[in-house]
């Protein structure tokens, strides 16, 4: 099972943290950067456990804010999604920290871009590729 309400929220969790991070500049964003990307390695490390799942589990649930919406389905692709999305917020920390200050917000907003697109469509690109790739590597043991 999958809830999509989960999902969405660590979308808005995303888009809010780059646009905030963009809006105070390089030198300080990169810190909500660097941490962004670490919360969602940790959400996949540690499925379900990550800081912004566990604000969503013990904070929005109980308060009523959002109510869960499961759907039948793996996570499996979702956590793929989410590790490729840290992996590029660690990378435009990186380069915000190395002065290519362009790059790293371009890799960023790359990553606010696709986290919008399924937000606002439920179109999962970091999904589309795991099932690509798994696709693939089963035509290839055939």
């Amino acid at each position: 099972m999958v809830d999509l309400n989960a999902l969405r929220t660590n979308q808005v969790f995303i888009v809010a943290t780059v646009a905030i991070a963009f809006l105070l500049g390089a030198d300080r964003g990169v810190w909500l950067i660097g941490l962004l990307a670490l919360c969602m390695a940790a959400g996949v490390v540690s499925p379900g456990n990550g800081p912004i799942q566990l604000f969503y589990r013990k904070v929005l649930l109980p308060a009523g804010v959002v109510k869960p919406n499961r759907e039948a389905g793996s996570a499996a692709p979702h956590r793929f999604a989410q590790a490729m999305g840290a992996a590029c917020l660690a990378l435009s920390a990186i380069l915000l920290v190395l002065g290519f200050d362009v790059a790293g917000w371009v890799l960023g907003f790359i990553v606010v871009a696709l986290a919008l697109v399924n937000l606002l469509f439920g179109f999962c690109a970091g999904c589309f590729v795991y099932l690509q790739l798994g696709r693939l590597r089963s035509e290839q043991a055939a």
